[in-house]
């Protein structure tokens, strides 16, 4: 099964070369769950033909802000709407969350409350708590009409919203361990108020449930794509 990594920004050039891109970890992430990937750095102005061009799609977090202008954020809210008319499944995270919420009519704002960065925990829709690195001051404050929330922290209210069998976009950082997080944080820890900083860099060592994400978006991946293979006459 394809997914195609739309690639939304870089890891910072000072920790790229062993710590990986953002891609890279993705691969990581998803590795072993029967997924190949090709990555289209659309920040670099590099496009898939169409939302057919994989089976799914997944976009990453990035530095920028989705209500910035930049050029390439408009055609890729042309591309996730496409996308989701035709059903080809979208995951996003961090930046991907708030974009997907954008193409569909929702709404995001740099968020009053200051930065979410750090090991964070989530209440799920299951009743279930779940522990994720967050990296974050934009985020969704009106969800899409189609979107449902499925977790949320005290910070973050609309923090896993799902869109059907169409779109699973997630606010904080499932991809990212404590490794990672701890380059990122000295390479861009400065941007930070130091307090949250920190903070940030004390909870790095606390137990995450990167698994049970892992495990969810390979899964919601198979199910749409599935889906889409049964002959309409079988699902009557």
């Amino acid at each position: 099964m394809k997914i195609g990594i739309l690639a939304t920004g870089h890891s910072p050039d000072e920790i790229r070369d062993e710590e990986g891109d953002y891609d890279d970890l993705f691969h990581a992430f998803l590795a072993g769950k029967e997924l190949s990937f090709e990555t289209y750095p659309v920040i670099d102005d590099i496009w898939p033909d169409s939302p057919d061009d994989a089976d799914g799609w997944l976009i990453t977090g990035s530095k920028h802000g989705v209500y910035e202008d930049h050029p390439w954020i408009p055609p890729l809210e042309d591309f996730i709407r496409g996308a989701y008319a035709a059903s080809v499944p979208v995951v996003g995270i961090c930046f991907g969350h708030q974009i997907v919420a954008q193409a569909l009519g929702g709404k995001v704002e740099k968020f009053d409350g200051g930065w979410s960065v750090g090991a964070t925990e989530y209440k799920l829709k299951d009743g279930q708590e779940a522990r994720l690195i967050a990296w974050h001051q934009d985020q969704v404050i009106e969800p899409p009409a189609d979107a449902e929330v499925e977790g949320s922290s005290a910070f973050c209210r609309y923090a896993v919203l799902r869109y059907g069998d169409k779109a699973l976009t997630i606010q904080p950082h499932p991809e990212f361990t404590p490794k990672f997080s701890r380059a990122l944080l000295e390479a861009r820890g400065t941007t930070l108020p130091y307090d949250i900083a920190e903070n940030a860099a004390s909870s790095f060592d606390l137990p995450l449930d990167r698994e049970a994400f892992s495990e969810q978006i390979a899964d919601f991946f198979r199910a749409s794509v599935n889906r889409l293979a049964v002959p309409a006459d079988e699902e009557r």
